[in-house]
């Protein structure tokens, strides 16, 4: 029997952190809380106790005999100290204990719950990819149904017994995508089967429990220590270093000529990211050698894209800040006969680099221009900056390797004449660098000890070494990451303004684009797309994700910080009969159960007031637990039932008013479901009617809009946006825009990678206003808002299923 009262026992679960729903499911259970009583006293100290595997333990010991209970505390002291993780090894821990009683002993305990073993990201990427191969005939055939058995075959093999188990399902998604491709028609039935729906919670529910970290862990986690990075010269190398003092420097180089989309959200949260992890620092780097194609909105966009993400650049600086130093190292490099002024056209050029007809495996060879001697060919890049030739006339070449294997070293352009005014230098340059001249010399310049790009530059890395070596400069080590892709949009800049100019939608910021300022716009939290980032972690594969992935994740995320409000799309009123018409009542609302530290607010009740149209019947049935004639039905924290007793219709057959019965002068009863309302209460301004509530779908009908044989265009679904303009809120919105933008609940208790990607955002802001509308979804403010017409954006629907079915 146990010696602790039930008072006692859930005073000692609150003080462990239980929430207060959580203490009293706990004591429903005697066995279970009696175990946890004891369990807790047998720990050292509750300070940072896993609480979930602690409760999960009570659940598996709740049976222990008195001659078990002794060794049981082994079991306790091995999660107390964070030896044991997970469920599946305290599963094993408590077996290894049954099983030896007497003879059990910590070493024991260790080896049979597989403590201190750690299975790496690029371990489970090779079984998966071992398994994969070996099993290749049947998954091409079968294609995606296989994908939930084959998710539980992997994690039963041996050598990846104590891997995270929410590590598999991304590597499985993944090698599975580059093995078959994107889903096409030949799998879109297969998303209706009910078996692969508890996959996909389940793994929604998994990934929040990872405790690795992005920047510590896999492809960053293996990155080299500044100064790890070999140069030509060590002197080179002291010099980084004095500057900076041995900290991590990197980088975020956007060209300014469009809004950054989703896929930067990786390149922003891995290079700032990383730095700051590291007690590093960040450049915020315009690559601004381009002036044809660079406006001023864009460079204002990324500035403050980056600022609500969260990052704080350690300065933000332009590649034309270099152009002088740049163009020195440009004449240094012809002086040493690396570089020659080449007057081939385009296609010539291709034709030197193998390619005939677009084909390459031909003889590649180098121009007349290469032989020109140094004197002639430094006169003739100085006739380029002079301005004596045309756009296209003439370039500066690097003069690489013909013979290497990598095209990435058969003579780059390194300067092309444009004639275009600069919106920094102005009139000054005839002449621009390249990206394949400028990005390397600048992170040079820049003191950068990672430069980290995406796969795509991976060939570029050999170029990117040999022009710093052959102009004899600081060398930065450039590695290369897995871009981020989501499926079911387009993320090409010229696309995208083909539907902005065309009005498919308002703008670059349209809820319904994944740009990023479109994304802020549709409500999404700066945190909730970086941990949205962390939670697919850093590889060198690209990772091409359902948008329906994200939603999920951005779901989960606003879970745990937004609070509750009623909200009816489509009213219809309620009148009480049975009530006086100055009948009031208040009641006290939280705004999220079991968070009291997210505080409450009053509701007005009345003879009047609205419910959804969604949520009444004129006829009632068994299946149907909402408001129907002669049917009670309870009201969202209203004491009482009410019943309808009559209703009305106009001359289209639509319900314009139900008339009910108040309960209240009968013994109260648990209806079979509740269902939301709003008071009409004036006197309190209730309801808050809305200007326009907009509904978004996804933009696109499939999950490649780009092989639409018609084109992307035709490819868009008419129904991916709804506007309603009929909606009322109760009242305590005005106190959640007070308070927006609301933080996470379990904010304090972040790790430093959250700390690092919880994103800024100030309050006035609109996209700040976010809510869960009750049985309808996430909700924001849009921009369009004012004083006196309120507008509002789904951000996500509260279930992913019913995002699918629209």
């Amino acid at each position: 029997m146990s010696t602790f009262s039930e008072e006692e026992l859930a005073i000692q679960f609150e003080k462990l952190g239980f929430q207060d729903k959580k203490v009293k499911e706990i004591l429903k259970n005697k066995k279970v809380s009696t175990a946890l009583g004891e369990i807790i006293a047998e720990l050292p100290s509750t300070e940072n106790a896993n609480t979930a595997l602690l409760h999960s333990f009570a659940s598996l010991a709740k049976d222990t005999s008195d001659e078990l209970k002794p060794y049981r505390k082994l079991v306790t002291l091995a999660i107390a100290d964070s030896r044991l993780k997970t469920n599946l090894q305290l599963d094993a821990a408590w077996t290894y204990v049954k099983e030896n009683k007497e003879a059990t002993t910590n070493a024991g305990l260790d080896e049979a719950a597989g403590v201190g073993i750690e299975v790496t990201e690029a371990q489970i990427n090779e079984e998966v990819a071992k398994y994969i191969n070996e099993n290749k005939s049947e998954i091409e055939t079968q294609r995606y149904k296989i994908v939930p058995s084959l998710l539980t075959s992997v994690k039963k093999l041996p050598s990846l017994k104590w891997a995270n188990p929410g590590a598999f399902k991304p590597i499985i998604d993944n090698q599975i995508l580059e093995l078959l491709g994107p889903k096409d028609e030949r799998d879109l039935v297969k998303k209706k089967e009910k078996k692969e729906k508890p996959t996909a919670q389940k793994a929604v529910k998994e990934e929040p429990a990872k405790t690795r970290s992005m920047f510590s862990e896999g492809f960053l986690g293996a990155l080299h220590k500044p100064g790890g990075n070999a140069q030509v010269n060590q002197k080179f190398m002291d010099e980084h270093l004095k500057f900076t003092n041995g900290r991590v420097f990197t980088r975020f180089p956007p060209e300014p000529n469009g809004y950054l989309h989703i896929g930067h959200s990786k390149a922003i949260a891995v290079n700032f990211g990383y730095a700051k992890f590291h007690d590093g620092l960040c450049y915020l780097r315009y690559d601004d050698t381009n002036p044809e194609a660079e406006e001023e909105q864009y460079f204002t966009s990324i500035r403050e894209t980056v600022d609500w993400l969260g990052f704080k650049p350690y300065k933000i600086t332009y590649s034309s800040d270099y152009f002088d130093q740049l163009y020195e190292l440009a004449e240094f490099l012809i002086k040493k006969d690396l570089a020659y002024v080449c007057f081939c056209t385009a296609e010539e050029m291709k034709i030197g680099r193998g390619l005939v007809n677009g084909k390459g495996g031909h003889e590649r060879k180098g121009c007349a221009e290469r032989e020109k001697s140094v004197e002639v060919n430094l006169q003739e890049f100085r006739n380029m900056r002079d301005g004596k030739y045309g756009k296209g006339e003439a370039t500066l070449r690097m003069k690489q390797d013909f013979k290497n294997d990598n095209p990435q070293m058969w003579d780059l352009v390194a300067y092309r004449v444009l004639n275009a005014p600069h919106h920094r230098t102005g009139d000054k340059w005839k002449i621009y660098p390249t990206y394949d001249f400028t990005h390397c010399l600048v992170d040079s310049f820049e003191n950068i000890s990672h430069s980290l790009c995406t796969t795509e530059f991976y060939l570029s890395r050999e170029s990117y070494e040999w022009l710093c070596d052959a102009v004899e400069v600081y060398k930065p080590a450039q590695r290369e990451y897995g871009r981020l892709n989501l499926t079911g949009t387009i993320m090409s800049k010229r696309k995208i303004a083909k539907l902005v100019n065309d009005k498919y939608v308002r703008g670059w910021d349209d809820p319904r684009l994944f740009t990023l300022v479109g994304i802020r716009r549709r409500g999404v939290p700066p945190g909730a797309i970086l941990h949205f980032v962390a939670q697919l972690g850093v590889t060198t594969s690209n990772s091409n994700i359902q948008t329906a992935r994200f939603e999920s994740s951005v779901r989960k995320y606003l879970e745990d910080s937004t609070p509750r409000l009623m909200m009816v799309l489509d009213p219809i009123p309620v009148i009480l009969e049975n009530l006086p018409e100055d009948h009031y009542e208040e009641f006290d609302v939280p705004f999220k159960p079991g968070t009291p530290e997210m505080g409450s607010h009053k509701l007005p009740f009345t003879r009047k007031f609205y419910i959804d149209r969604s949520d009444f019947r004129e006829e009632a049935s068994k299946d149907y637990f909402r408001m129907a004639p002669g049917q009670s039905v309870g009201l969202l924290k209203v004491p009482h039932n009410v019943r309808v007793t009559s209703f009305t219709k106009d001359e289209s057959g639509n319900v314009t008013e139900i008339r009910a019965h108040y309960e209240n002068d009968v013994p109260a009863k648990k209806p079979k479901t509740f269902i939301q309302w709003i008071a009409d209460a004036p006197s309190k301004n209730s309801p808050v009617r809305l200007g326009e509530v907009r509904l978004f779908n996804q933009l696109f009908k499939s999950e490649n809009p780009e092989s639409n044989p018609d084109g992307f265009l035709a490819d868009i679904n008419p129904e991916s946006e709804t506007i309603l303009k009929t909606a009322i809120i109760e009242t305590g919105f005005f106190e959640v825009k007070e308070n927006s933008p609301w933080t996470p609940a379990n904010a304090q208790n972040q790790s430093k990678e959250e700390q690092v990607l919880q994103g800024k955002e100030t309050k006035g802001e609109p996209e700040g206003v976010r809510f869960q509308a009750l049985r309808v979804g996430y909700f924001c403010m849009d921009k369009d808002s004012t004083d006196a017409s309120i507008v509002l954006n789904r951000i996500v629907t509260l279930k992913e299923d019913s995002a699918k079915s629209k």
